[in-house]
């Protein structure tokens, strides 16, 4: 399991941008220097969790709990196969691209470590938005994206330090439940009675996802 590509987005202003001023950073490109990685502040004050990595509207995106955004790279190429045409590292907005490593089938809570010292934990998926829609320039392509069910990992700095391409990834723990982010996935947005599942993550899981299951269930037992 390898970190191919450590990925960095500026704030740049685009029309499909739903950030302050137009601007977004969904456009990250590889780097080849060393990334500084911790956590950045809780929601809607932290940003990314990597050093020089811009994120624009902290109100739905970056904070602790969401700090770092991972794809697995065999999904990326499962994309290129179907759109016709090459994605390059970092352009669903991933801040790390991986090689061998199931990132829609890590669990909730499970941790990895990246290289001699960086651990992270896994919380959530991605929810695909209208910035991304605009950014790929695909028909239809937020609903495509969630059919295919593969949105790749969320997750909180636990042990920071610093990350670069090449780094090893090694699964550090992996909890006993069997809710996975492409489970968690599917709970948000097109199976909501999947939600009550949910709850065997505990605190692991995102905090918004929690609160949201823990609502269904109240709702609508569970």
């Amino acid at each position: 399991m390898t970190l191919l590509s450590v990925n960095l987005g500026r704030a740049a202003a685009v029309p499909h941008a739903e950030g302050p001023g137009g601007l977004t950073g969904i456009d990250k490109r590889p780097v080849t220097e060393t990334v500084r990685v911790a956590a950045p502040g809780p929601k809607g004050v932290g940003g990314s969790g990597l050093a020089g990595d811009d994120v624009c509207k902290k109100q739905h995106h970056g904070g602790d709990d969401q700090a770092v955004y991972a794809m697995a790279r065999e999904d990326m190429d499962a994309w290129e196969r179907e759109l016709g045409r090459p994605l390059a590292n970092g352009v669903f907005g991933e801040n790390l691209t991986t090689r061998g490593l199931d990132v829609s089938g890590a669990l909730i809570g499970e941790r990895w470590r990246i290289g001699p010292d960086v651990v992270l934990e896994v919380t959530a998926s991605r929810i695909p938005c209208a910035t991304f829609q605009g950014h790929m320039a695909e028909p239809r392509w937020v609903k495509r994206f969630t059919a295919q069910g593969a949105p790749g990992a969320c997750l909180r700095v636990i042990r920071p330090g610093e990350i670069r391409a090449g780094d090893a990834i090694e699964i550090a723990h992996r909890p006993a439940h069997d809710v996975t982010v492409a489970l968690q996935f599917r709970a948000a947005t097109t199976e909501r009675t999947l939600l009550p599942r949910l709850l065997a993550a505990g605190a692991a899981l995102h905090p918004e996802s929690l609160a949201a299951a823990r609502a269904y269930v109240e709702r609508h037992g569970g």
